[in-house]
């Protein structure tokens, strides 16, 4: 017998029975989900529009980088770069196409995610001369550069990658989740359209 499970984002009835605070039902149908459901929504896509505004003002930034990843020609795939994530993000804040939108950014994400395990940033930013010269005084080096860089860089590129890795993750994640889902409660789809994309 198989078991089949149904996931929607309409609000439904809870059996007051199984809550600790029973008088809390309608708050949570009527108001926590919806809430908690669009300001994840709007956060994921939020995100990437602050991700997609600088490849946004320079369009062709990205072409060596998208080649390099092998999407050829790179004066087509940079400025669709920019375009799906300053433009899909802000269609996924908005929860309109929700689903096609959030699936073209997922899997771009889980391309992104991908290079920044294989291609980390490295583990130093300076050889062992360049860490005697930080240590000598070099005038090359502001002083927050020079806490920076004591160990050659090696905990600030750390950090750098685990940051890069996690914020990919976190929205590849996010982008999957709405594309599976749907815009939720409070989304475009569901005021214009009467249903969800």
């Amino acid at each position: 017998m198989a078991m089949h499970t149904t996931f929607t984002t309409e609000p439904k009835t809870t059996e007051n029975g199984r809550l600790y605070l029973p008088f809390l039902a309608g708050f949570y149908e009527k108001f926590a989900q919806p809430f908690a459901w669009t300001a994840f929504r709007v956060a994921i896509g939020g995100m990437l529009m602050i991700e997609g505004y600088p490849k946004i003002m320079a369009p062709m930034a990205q072409v060596g980088f998208v080649e390099n990843l092998g999407f050829h020609p790179g004066w087509l795939w940079s400025p669709t770069l920019a375009a799906m994530q300053f433009f899909g993000g802000a269609l996924i804040a908005l929860g309109l196409f929700t689903r096609p939108i959030a699936l073209a950014n997922a899997v771009m994400l889980a391309i992104t995610l991908w290079f920044h395990f294989a291609f980390p940033y490295g583990h130093a930013f300076l050889t062992n001369e360049g860490i005697a010269a930080l240590k000598g005084g070099s005038e090359f080096f502001t002083p927050e550069a020079t806490k920076r860089l004591m160990d050659g860089g090696t905990k600030f590129l750390e950090q750098v990658q685990t940051k890069a890795e996690l914020a990919s993750l976190f929205w590849c994640g996010g982008a999957f989740f709405f594309a599976a889902f749907g815009g939720g409660y409070w989304s475009m789809d569901k005021l214009f359209m009467k249903r969800e994309f």
